[in-house]
């Protein structure tokens, strides 16, 4: 799959490629990154890209010629491969929150032409002539859209074939819709003992059932504490078991933990 990105500061990008679980697939070909500065389309000794707000107002506002500009040489680069009618994504705080299930459908699909938003936006004209989707991270905003794109290449880029250790890994990941949705369970590593706390003595039990066990009741008892929306979602999906209803009740008549 194929991911342009439009950015001002494309520089931000070279040591993610480079570095961590995720360069893997970027060095085996699974993922492209193409990184377009839009300053390379604008007109002028400056290189200009953006301009005062029409209307008054603090800030500068993103130029939309020199989007368009670059978005045509992308769609130029583009023809006649995989992906040639990429969707054009747009990281912004009005967008649609970013989660596990939109993830693996970007991961299953052919990338897409990510924007990345400065200052205090881009010139809605060039929105509502291209963008496809907009994106969003959380409610909370960011000075750029360069680290939302990141997370999403990274989040794409794990869910990639071979690029964790264990295939496997990622099923028990937080939110994954295909096992139930719900938050991971705490993890140990060696000493037994440190500062004190010791791991949990089903971890150390070597009974793989027991530890099963132990390691659903923590994850539902985690949820029900931090996100008990998630709970509710899983219940609704048929994926909480009587057993599991009984270990939610025990710990609702013990109180906070």
């Amino acid at each position: 799959m194929r991911f342009d990105v439009i950015t001002l500061f494309p520089e931000l990008f070279g040591p993610f490629t480079e570095a961590g679980v995720a360069r893997r697939a970027f060095e085996s070909g699974q993922i492209v990154l193409r990184l377009w500065n839009p300053r390379d389309w604008a007109e002028g000794n400056y290189r200009r890209v953006d301009d005062r707000p029409f209307g008054g107002g603090p800030g500068m506002v993103m130029m939309a010629e020199p989007l368009a500009r670059c978005l045509q040489a992308i769609r130029m680069d583009r023809a006649d491969g995989p992906g040639e009618t990429a969707p054009v994504v747009l990281f912004s705080p009005i967008g649609e929150r970013l989660n596990h299930a939109a993830v693996e459908r970007w991961a299953a699909g052919e990338g897409a032409i990510l924007v990345c938003g400065r200052y205090e936006g881009i010139d809605q004209r060039f929105i509502d002539a291209h963008v496809d989707a907009q994106v969003s991270l959380g409610d909370f905003v960011l000075s750029g859209g360069e680290i939302a794109a990141l997370a999403l290449l990274d989040a794409v880029a794990r869910l990639q074939p071979g690029v964790l250790h264990d295939e496997g890994s990622h099923q028990a990941d937080s939110f994954n819709p295909a096992v139930d949705g719900l938050l991971d369970c705490p993890h140990y590593t060696r000493p037994e003992e440190w500062a004190g706390r010791r791991v949990p003595a089903a971890l150390l039990s070597g009974h793989h059932a027991q530890i099963e066990r132990w390691r659903r009741e923590q994850r539902l008892l985690l949820t029900a504490r931090q996100r008990p929306e998630l709970i509710a979602a899983a219940r609704a999906a048929g994926l909480i078991s009587q057993l599991d209803d009984a270990v939610l009740a025990r710990a609702a008549a013990d109180g906070p933990p």
